[in-house]
């Protein structure tokens, strides 16, 4: 999505949970916002290169601290942001729309709505991602944990 919006593309861009002000800028591609998507759609390709590793014979190379770190890190980070430790997720969310938290006065209605593009959308697909991260680094961690089996080859007698 982020190359797409790269190339033009406004997919999902005024869905955002972005301050108005930022938000604005976003949607009238501000060079700086362009300059962010080619930036986040190459993480995207990197983080395609890392999931890889974990799971092809050529990423045997790589160090397996290096892939346990970024596996870890990118899932706690995807996870605490789903939840909404980062200001955004399922408990802001929540919060905003249950009017525990009340919106911004000026841009209330647009709070809502981002809010709610945030609770269906958004913070499931981190909470999955961040999942499937975590998921890759304990596998990972636990593939150097257990001894390597070895087959017996049985002779005949």
């Amino acid at each position: 999505m982020k190359l797409a919006q790269a190339l033009g593309a406004d997919a999902l861009a005024d869905k955002d949970p972005l301050p108005p002000h930022l938000r604005e800028r976003l949607l009238a591609r501000d060079p700086l916002f362009v300059a962010s998507h080619w930036l986040l759609a190459g993480a995207a390709m990197v983080g395609v290169i890392v999931a890889l590793a974990t799971v092809r014979p050529w990423g045997a190379g790589v160090p397996r601290r290096l892939l346990l770190a970024i596996t870890g890190t990118l899932g706690v980070f995807m996870i605490a942001r789903s939840i909404g430790v980062l200001g955004f997720g399922f408990v802001g969310d929540v919060l905003l729309l249950t009017g525990v938290r009340p919106p911004p006065v000026e841009h209330a209605s647009l709070a809502r709505d981002l809010a709610r593009w945030d609770l269906l959308l958004w913070s499931p697909f981190f909470l999955l991602w961040g999942v499937c991260w975590a998921t890759a680094g304990w596998r990972l961690g636990g593939a150097s944990r257990v001894a390597p089996v070895r087959r017996c080859e049985s002779s005949t007698r």
